[in-house]
């Protein structure tokens, strides 16, 4: 789980400074690598390559939205629902944390490294027409 702290100026002309948390479970990663064409680590490469802004300005909205949520006080649950979601897409802090993202490949790289599982998890990684394969992811 990734705490990340955003400043802000809100819609009152506020300055402001708030904890915001992101995370993806192992199901949840291994859905991604799942739903996209070639897998996650594919898709990077492809960016890379091709510089293709677009797919990484989609690629980053659909992380960051997928991965926020909200924090119980116990630390029992971290609830991700599209209201919270749509909440925190329409403040100020949202649009702060993708121009950073897009604007800074080392913020990117940290925020990608927080939000993953930090304990070696098992994965599954499939490309269409052949066979799940199953292995271990390690965080860097």
């Amino acid at each position: 789980m990734l705490k990340k702290t955003i400043k802000f100026t809100d819609y009152n002309g506020n300055e402001r400074e708030e904890d915001f948390y992101f995370d993806l479970t192992e199901a949840e990663l291994t859905r991604l690598n799942f739903t996209t064409e070639g897998g996650l680590e594919a898709l990077i490469q492809r960016i890379i390559a091709t510089q293709d802004m677009p797919t990484l300005w989609e690629y980053f909205e659909r992380i960051v939205q997928m991965s926020y949520g909200i924090k119980s006080l116990d630390g029992k649950y971290f609830e991700k629902t599209p209201e919270a979601t749509r909440k925190f897409t329409q403040c100020p802090a949202y649009s702060n944390l993708i121009m950073e993202l897009i604007g800074s490949s080392e913020a990117a790289a940290a925020f990608m490294q927080g939000i993953v599982p930090k304990a070696p998890a098992t994965a599954v990684s499939a490309q269409p027409g052949k066979a799940p394969v199953v292995g271990v992811i390690t965080p860097n």
